[in-house]
């Protein structure tokens, strides 16, 4: 199917295809439904979308449910669990189409699963991969500037996050018992035997786009809030207007160590703080580094409550979790220096890391990282490598997915930036084009307390050429075979 599908976007005219596209993607995901007998219809179906933290709220929300009983599967960019096996996700796409959505759904009924955790991207909406999912609770991270290219502009892009969210309108109401077991009632005398699940949407309060997603239709609107990013946050708890339009639940004093991410919780709305009568407090100590963890646990504190979850569960849930793939994983093979590889691929997400970075003793850090091709937001190239470059002792520009570009063109661009930053070519600064030697020679340049940061394809498993090739590809994998030559 690929392989007729590629042939047919090569020889086809662009606009003949361009024009033929989404009806052939909208049939693709009916016809996808229909085969695997609408499974979402007997889950209780949870939608994250943002630019940033989704795959981390996917598998911080997976686990916390699991941790409080019950049966969960879920579809990220890192990882997939049909509730009977986890498995690395192996597409190159976080929204797989091609009716792997809906075969996995079914996959999450036969196996008794009561929850489906969906990581949902723009460009899965903008290919109708959302439509025939019914979705009950849709969690908004946060939005910044991102896939531009493909969608035109970053109100477009915005629009299409909106259409996951308009969607939910349409989504019919299911009832469930006291297990979360969903049922199919007839009359409406038999749904009162049951709970309503409540069609929700749970957005970050500190983002500047969150009233656009809260204005969309929800029987119930959650706001988050850690009171980082906006100063309007800090001050939620005394606004009343907006207390009524929404329940909040706020996270503050927030703690980051070297040993990982502490942060409080707060419950400001009276209803959820009835539901959890012994505390409306509680402190929740992560095994993760940076700020940026506790708002992304956040997102799993608030679905946990609105899945009638109390603090206590919430807490031990997110406690247990020691880490996640491909996002801050550090490699050891009895090294006596530190490697980090981490999915980070866009300037703000690689700033981040590297606040997060920063709180592990270290003497020297080595960056080994590239930039996607394929018309994916060009202009980032130059601006990653400055980061690089200011932030980093060394670093090595190397190949990641070109797709269609010329990889040499688009290191170069990441190059120009390193070299903005006053690195010197030779010296503290490299151009490697094979990925592997460039982890090689980051690797080589370790002392004793330093640290290898390798950054843009994570627990990625191919690196992504011309005309749909890939090449089979794990940087941890890598990681491993290079440093166990040393």
């Amino acid at each position: 199917m690929d392989n007729i599908f590629h042939f047919i976007k090569r020889y086809l005219p662009k606009k003949f295809f361009s024009f033929l596209q989404p009806a052939y993607h909208f049939v693709l995901n009916w016809l996808g439904a229909i085969l695997y007998r609408h499974p979402s219809e007997d889950l209780i179906v949870v939608g994250v979308t943002g630019t940033t933290g989704k795959t981390s709220s996917v598998y911080l929300i997976a686990k916390t449910l699991e941790a409080a009983g019950y049966k969960v599967g879920y579809t990220s960019t890192a990882m997939f669990n049909n509730g009977q096996k986890e498995w690395l996700n192996n597409k190159k796409m976080t929204m797989v189409g091609r009716f792997f959505n809906q075969k996995i759904l079914r996959q999450m009924v036969n196996n008794k699963c009561q929850y489906a955790i969906i990581e949902t991207t723009s460009e899965g909406i903008k290919q109708f991969r959302h439509r025939f999912i019914n979705y009950d609770v849709l969690i908004f991270t946060g939005l910044y500037s991102e896939h531009i290219e493909s969608h035109g502009s970053f109100e477009k892009y915005k629009q299409a996050k909106g259409k996951l969210f308009a969607h939910l309108k349409n989504c019919r109401t299911k009832y469930v018992d006291d297990y979360k077991i969903i049922h199919h009632p007839k009359t409406e005398l038999k749904k009162l035997n049951y709970n309503r699940v409540k069609k929700t949407i749970i957005a970050n309060y500190d983002d500047e786009e969150v009233n656009y997603f809260l204005n969309f239709w929800a029987e119930q609107k959650i706001g988050y809030t850690c009171g980082i990013h906006s100063e309007k946050s800090d001050e939620l708890s005394y606004n009343e207007e907006i207390k009524r339009s929404i329940e909040l639940i706020k996270c503050s004093n927030i703690v980051v160590s070297g040993q990982g991410t502490s942060f409080d919780v707060f419950l400001l709305s009276d209803f959820f703080a009835s539901h959890n009568k012994e505390s409306k407090t509680i402190n929740i100590k992560l095994n993760l580094l940076g700020d940026f963890s506790a708002i992304n646990a956040m997102t799993a504190v608030v679905t946990g409550l609105s899945q009638d979850l109390n603090l206590g569960q919430i807490k031990k849930g997110l406690e247990n979790v020691k880490g996640i793939t491909g996002r801050l994983e550090m490699i050891n093979e009895g090294q006596n220096f530190t490697v980090v590889v981490d999915y980070a691929y866009e300037p703000k997400a690689v700033s981040k890391l590297y606040d997060s970075v920063g709180l592990i003793p270290h003497n020297k850090i080595i960056h080994v990282l590239g930039s996607t091709g394929g018309g994916r937001d060009k202009s980032r190239r130059s601006v990653l490598g400055d980061i690089a470059g200011r932030q980093a002792d060394y670093v090595i520009v190397t190949n990641e997915d070109p797709y269609d570009e010329d990889p040499l063109d688009i290191i170069a661009e990441v190059f120009s930036g390193a070299v903005k930053a006053k690195k010197i070519e030779g010296q503290n600064l490299f151009k490697i084009v094979d990925r592997r030697e460039a982890i090689r020679k980051a690797l080589s340049l370790a002392s004793a307390g330093d640290i290898v940061l390798v950054t843009g394809k994570g627990s990625e498993q191919a690196i992504c050429l011309a005309r749909g090739k890939k090449i089979a590809w794990d940087d941890r994998r890598v990681v491993k075979e290079e440093l166990l030559k040393l």
